[in-house]
């Protein structure tokens, strides 16, 4: 706990436990094919295979069992088996944090000792847990938090889909046997956002493989609409994201010329606003996604004008969309600062009258830090001084 995210309410630490250091290979995040072939090398028969890795499949991912012994399908000597063989180990809960409106932070530590931050937001209607995917971020958005630390790592699949474990483990939302699960069951945690740390299609392999299991029918069985993937515009990637995930897709756009975009998000150098809206306005037919969400941080003088939303509608014209306005969430030594309730409303409002939605986010979770672009480990925050983090960004 830092100066810099005042705990309003719990602070939750949990205590390690640590994994065997036997070489017992971990079964999370495995895929189907994988999981069989690992269970084949470790003695099951070929013709049991596609059985067994059926059953401990629905035992990992749809009751969220990750104890052998309690596998009861399987026989005694399987389990023993299996025990002797595997764990099926997920990241580690180094603290949780709730904020004043309900908003969870959990701070998670991986392999190697590095750390990440997973964020739950309940609301009425849903609840939303927005994951990261990388350890840290190559893009540097002058705007976000997360970007001021440099990347370490790409997370693993195992780690991408434990981020969800390990939540719906806090909300005790695992089921019961005879109780309903999937979209007909009851859901704590019903939507996942990639939005965390990291860009995901710069880790596309191991997202997709994750979203894989999150959606598969016979586990987290969540929807594919109601796992939306953000990305900054990683061009290459988006055909493919559509073609292999078949996600809902939301785009960091920010801006309304490659001068302001440049700054705000650089990977706008490599891939400019025109290419990037090339491969949007294939994505819904790609992928049957009824709509591209556009995301748009609202900050004062830079990319909020009446000019700035006028040109907004004219680019995005042709693309199934809704435009999420986003009032920007300070944090120390930021930049920028949030565009006034009034003018966030005139934007939002021009936006509308020409056919598109335009809801206003309404911040969550600022107190603890876990707003959108405030992401960042708990550890590398200590490291820096308010002094350093301001000396980074100018120096961006």
């Amino acid at each position: 706990m830092t100066a810099d995210a005042p705990i309003t309410q719990d602070v939750l630490t949990i205590p390690r436990k640590d994994l065997p250091q036997d070489g017992r290979a971990n079964l999370l995040g495995l895929s189907r094919g994988a999981l069989r072939d690992a269970l084949i090398a470790a003695g099951t028969p070929e013709k049991q295979a596609r059985m067994r890795t059926g059953q401990i499949w629905q035992w990992i991912y749809h009751w969220g069992v990750r104890d052998f012994s309690a596998m009861t399908n399987l026989a005694k000597d399987y389990r023993a088996l299996l025990a002797e063989q595997f764990v099926i180990a997920l990241p580690e809960v180094v603290s949780r944090q709730i904020s004043e409106d309900g908003t969870r932070k959990y701070l998670v530590r991986i392999a190697g000792g590095h750390e990440v931050e997973t964020v739950y937001i309940p609301e009425e209607d849903r609840g939303t847990l927005c994951i990261s995917s990388q350890v840290g971020c190559t893009l540097t958005c002058s705007f976000c938090h997360t970007g001021t630390q440099k990347l370490v790592r790409n997370l693993t699949a195992g780690e991408i889909v434990g981020q969800i474990m390990l939540a719906r483990d806090d909300l005790g939302e695992w089921p019961e046997p005879g109780v309903g699960t999937g979209e007909s069951g009851p859901r704590l945690l019903s939507n996942i956002v990639l939005m965390g740390m990291g860009e995901p299609l710069y880790n596309f392999d191991a997202v997709r493989d994750a979203m894989k299991i999150a959606m598969d029918g016979e586990g987290i069985a969540l929807s594919r609409r109601r796992i939306t993937l953000s990305t900054s515009g990683v061009v290459p990637e988006i055909a493919r994201t559509a073609e292999e995930i078949g996600c809902m897709l939301a785009v960091s756009f920010h801006a309304t010329t490659d001068e302001v975009r440049n700054k705000l998000v650089p990977i706008n150098k490599r891939w400019n606003i025109a290419e990037l809206l090339d491969a949007l306005r294939a994505y819904p037919k790609l992928s049957n996604s009824e709509r591209i969400t556009f995301e748009y941080v609202m900050l004062k003088d830079v990319n909020d004008s009446d000019e700035d939303a006028r040109r907004l509608v004219k680019l995005i014209s042709g693309i199934p969309a809704k435009i999420n306005l986003i009032p920007f969430n300070e944090w120390p030594g930021a930049p920028y600062q949030r565009s006034d309730k009034g003018r966030i409303a005139a934007f939002a409002d021009i936006i509308y009258k020409a056919g598109y939605a335009s809801p206003i986010r309404t911040p969550r979770g600022e107190d603890i830090m876990a707003a959108c672009g405030q992401l960042k480990s708990a550890t590398e925050r200590a490291r820096k001084s308010r002094a350093q983090i301001a000396a980074e960004t100018a120096g961006q």
